[in-house]
């Protein structure tokens, strides 16, 4: 097999956690070619690996706000081209939905594989593939994907160790000398941190360690957020809006980074940098962070750490 067609679209923590099986294939199979078919505001999470030799985009949340839109079948049809004429040995569907299944179909005379049954998000979409393998959903996210690029290759990843494989730039210009990231914002309410939380704890981090507070944000409501927390955090700066390639960086750099359960949070966990990720409404056992010496893991459903707690930890992965 020289060609592989990998089918992971969203969400950017679900990008991050494919990250370690593609350094496991790649190890093992060198000269493969790994091309990722994935959500064009993503694109940038799978162009971070060396071993990703093509990404193709594609814009299904765009798509789905002007359904009807000439240029949206345009853009439609290109896809359509450009997986038909390329030669794929196999794709693999990481994704589990049905609309990943329709995007493998297109590719022309290569098998797809991906969960079975019971092993995926959306059941349906398992008849569509011709190779199919169980993977237990009591594993967490990152091993659910390294299990299942074992068996599709034939071999047994060691879940004892993990690398993402990330490759990232230097520090964009605007970052502080020393600095810790807070990564605020979520996609839901219910996954936040109290906001006097984030104020002692940038306080405690600026006072304490000299560290200055870079907030990041990626709409308008989490903008108004990492404003009114920068305001009452001595030095603290709101980040300019930059692409995920260089918020890598940014993480990459930092001297600390906390944050809730969002994309960021395991986007820092890739780069290896201190890490504690603030757990309130979902199980860090399933969706948590690779914990190391440098990353930790805290709360979980129903639970909010306070602040004491947090800076124990962060502690413990910056020593």
């Amino acid at each position: 097999m020289s060609r592989l067609l990998l089918i992971r679209t969203s969400s950017m923590g679900d990008l991050v956690h494919t990250l370690p099986a593609v350094t496991d294939l790649a190890r093992r199979f060198p000269a493969m070619a790994i091309d990722w078919l994935v959500e064009e505001s993503f694109a940038d999470i799978a162009r971070l690996h060396p071993a990703v030799a093509g990404v193709v985009p594609i814009a299904m949340r765009r798509w789905r706000k002007a359904l009807f839109s000439t240029g949206t079948w345009r853009e439609l049809r290109a896809v359509r081209t450009t997986l038909r004429s390329s030669h794929y040995d196999l794709v693999l569907d990481s994704q589990g939905l049905m609309k990943s299944v329709l995007f493998g179909k297109l590719v022309r005379d290569a098998p797809m594989a991906g969960y079975d049954r019971a092993s995926i998000r959306e059941p349906m979409a398992s008849l569509f593939y011709d190779k199919r393998y169980s993977v237990s959903w009591e594993r967490n996210a990152v091993d659910r994907n390294r299990l299942l690029f074992g068996q599709v290759f034939g071999y047994e990843p060691d879940l004892a160790q993990c690398d993402f494989g990330v490759r990232t730039g230097p520090a964009p210009d605007w970052c502080p000398a020393r600095y810790a990231v807070l990564l605020t914002a979520t996609s839901r309410d219910s996954k936040l941190w109290p906001e006097a939380s984030w104020v002692a704890l940038g306080s405690t981090l600026t006072a304490r360690d000299g560290l200055q507070c870079v907030l990041p944000w990626g709409n308008a409501a989490e903008q108004q957020r990492a404003q009114r927390l920068a305001a009452l955090i001595p030095g603290a700066l709101v980040a300019p809006r930059e692409r995920l390639d260089v918020a890598a960086a940014l993480l990459a750099h930092a001297q600390a980074v906390v944050g809730v359960d969002t994309g960021l949070t395991h986007l820092a966990n890739a780069v290896d940098v201190p890490l504690v990720a603030i757990y309130t409404d979902t199980d860090p056992l399933r969706t948590g962070v690779v914990e190391t010496a440098r990353s930790r893991n805290i709360g979980g459903i129903g639970q909010c750490p306070d602040v004491g707690a947090v800076l124990a930890v962060l502690a413990e992965c910056r020593s």
